[in-house]
């Protein structure tokens, strides 16, 4: 047989998903398993978001779109960005996607040729990088502070070459929960717009924020709207996980070459999950804010249970939905079962095969130090699974 296209074989597999997939198939084998490691809401989607998704299928609404989505669902979406992030835009202007991960896929794709760098801040989510690379593009990655995690404009400034084509920031960011301020963020724009860069920037966590500072999208600074992409979706702050449902919103022309993309590809996402996102920004908010309140609640609760553990260091986030702690003090040394352990990937397997405890190596988002914990997980699940992690590292020698 031929070998399969390089640019599927030089990239890997997501770990994040590997890890669930790995969580629910032990589960499945009758493991007691707690996961602290999947990014998912453990709330129901709100039921005027379900009921209407069902009312759409019931008028048979069900048939083909345009690629770009629903022109009410793109309405509703530059409603909301207008109402929310006081950023105009036309519906033309807003592109409707599978969940924010195919947005950021589109936007690599419309972006990214051949050999062109994109500027990456480590700690980032896993798929940043490859979808890079998938692309024929090279990530570069500036390393953020091991102290607080924050990127600065000068790290920018220095990694800027001839081939460096785009940016992409994640505020709120997984895995570290960090959430940039105005002022971070104009150091960065002044950069960026200096360079004459593409920014993508992706904003699925912006209700969940656990800070009085009011958060600021990027592209609302003097220069960046007509160089920025902003990629939102449903699946956090609604608990939409499975709807698949997102969109950006870009300068009109890189909006119609993405629109060209999608038609050839996936076309329209979903009408039904469509319809259940229009409800979601006409409705009520309030499952939202409660949500916020909980996770807001289990996050602070599991910094202080952290606090009693020695050797461990970790910075408490400001948004987002996960704990990025550093254990790489217990690389070098065994399990209770004998088990050396050296990088973040060994700590994770050994913990799930000895405690059950399912959190995510923080070689997946290419700082091999820390793992992540998700807080997403009920209080019951949470008040198992941390004992069980102090447990695990007391018993190394």
């Amino acid at each position: 047989m031929k070998p399969f296209a390089n640019r599927v074989s030089g990239i890997s597999p997501s770990m994040t998903v590997e890890v669930d997939v790995l969580a629910k198939r032990l589960a499945s084998e009758g493991r007691s398993i707690w996961d602290l490691g999947v990014g998912e809401p453990n709330f129901d989607t709100p039921i005027h978001i379900r009921k209407t998704a069902v009312e759409s299928i019931d008028k048979g609404l069900t048939r083909y779109t345009a690629p770009s989505g629903m022109q009410n669902f793109k309405e509703m979406v530059a409603e909301k960005l207008l109402r929310e992030n006081k950023l105009a835009y036309a519906p033309e202007q807003i592109v409707a996607t599978s969940g924010a991960k195919h947005a950021v896929f589109n936007a690599i794709t419309a972006i990214v040729d051949v050999g062109d760098e994109v500027l990456i801040p480590t700690p980032y989510w896993c798929t940043y990088s490859e979808l890079v690379r998938y692309c024929g593009g090279v990530p570069v990655f500036l390393e953020c502070s091991k102290t607080d995690f924050r990127l600065r404009a000068q790290q920018i400034s220095k990694a800027i070459t001839p081939k460096t084509k785009a940016i992409i920031l994640n505020s709120p960011c997984n895995p570290t929960g960090v959430a940039y301020k105005k002022a971070e963020l104009e150091s960065f724009a002044e950069v960026i717009v200096e360079n004459d860069l593409y920014c993508i920037s992706d904003e699925i966590y912006e209700h969940l924020i656990y800070t009085d500072a009011p958060l600021v999208s990027i592209a609302t600074l003097p220069g960046m709207q007509e160089r920025t992409v902003v990629v939102n979706g449903f699946s956090k702050a609604y608990c939409m996980t499975g709807w698949r449902i997102g969109y950006l919103a870009a300068p009109i022309s890189l909006a119609r070459e993405i629109s060209k993309i999608q038609g050839q590809c996936t076309h329209h996402p979903s009408n039904i999950s469509q319809y259940g996102a229009i409800a979601a920004l006409k409705g009520p908010f309030d499952s939202v804010i409660e949500m916020r309140r909980e996770f807001s609640e289990r996050m602070h609760r599991m910094c202080e249970f952290f606090e009693t553990v020695e050797d461990i260091h970790f910075i408490k986030p400001e948004g987002a939905f996960y704990l990025f702690v550093d254990v790489s003090a217990y690389y070098g040394k065994e399990t209770a079962n004998g088990t050396l352990i050296s990088n973040s990937t060994e700590f994770c397997k050994a913990l799930l095969d000895e405690q059950g405890v399912v959190i995510v190596p923080g070689a997946a988002f290419g700082v091999d130090y820390c793992v992540r914990f998700s807080f997403t997980a009920a209080f019951p699940t949470i008040s198992v699974a941390i004992p069980k992690f102090k447990d695990f590292v007391e018993g190394m020698r």
